[in-house]
């Protein structure tokens, strides 16, 4: 099986692929769009912001590759709220492959960004979350969020409840960090690679 974990040139991709290459799966980075194309899964990462991220993708020529991708897509972090259809995080459009919308996170006098190890409630029907358990804890850094609606695969609270995870057809993204967040998370990517 071909794994492509897309070179977006704003993520810290070397994490993601030690953590796929501990699970024995052979994974490779590219940014060329043939390679990605042919992949029989993709992942797509991302850290920073998502003006500058939409931004690189666009200038390395890949949006409209990765908008019509039709094998199974895992967007992480940042990657999966560049999924959505637009951020607040500089008003700026994204691939808009999953009809959702990201918002700055509004949570009271709770510090932001949302750093450090949350529990998830999963949705149970998900393959994503096979064998992952309600409470399961997972590591988050983010100040953006997409709210809890029809593509929620699972929920997070923190000041205000969120989507921890979303999807749509063959996407798929999760807020936290997977490669982060030890044996759930290794689960996680685990389940990708081999349910999704």
């Amino acid at each position: 099986m071909e794994l492509v974990i897309v070179d977006t040139g704003c993520a810290n991709i070397a994490s993601v692929r030690f953590a796929i290459e501990r699970l024995g799966s052979p994974v490779r980075v590219s940014d060329d769009p043939e390679v990605i194309k042919n992949a029989d899964k993709v992942i797509l990462p991302g850290v920073g912001s998502a003006p500058a991220a939409m931004q690189k993708i666009e200038a390395k020529g890949l949006i409209p590759l990765v908008r019509t991708l039709t094998q199974p897509t895992l967007g992480i972090c940042l990657g999966m709220q560049l999924m959505t259809r637009q951020s607040e995080e500089g008003h700026v459009a994204c691939l808009g492959m999953i009809a959702s919308e990201v918002k700055r996170m509004q949570v009271g006098s709770l510090r932001l960004p949302h750093m450090g190890w949350n529990t998830i409630t999963p949705n149970p029907n998900s393959p994503l979350f096979d064998g992952i358990a309600e409470g399961s804890y997972f590591y988050f850094v983010h100040s953006f969020a997409v709210s809890v609606g029809d593509y929620t695969l699972a929920t997070c609270e923190y000041g205000m409840p969120f989507s921890a995870s979303i999807g749509q057809d063959n996407f798929m993204g999760v807020q936290f960090h997977p490669e982060r967040s030890g044996e759930a998370g290794s689960r996680l990517l685990s389940n990708f690679i081999s349910r999704c």
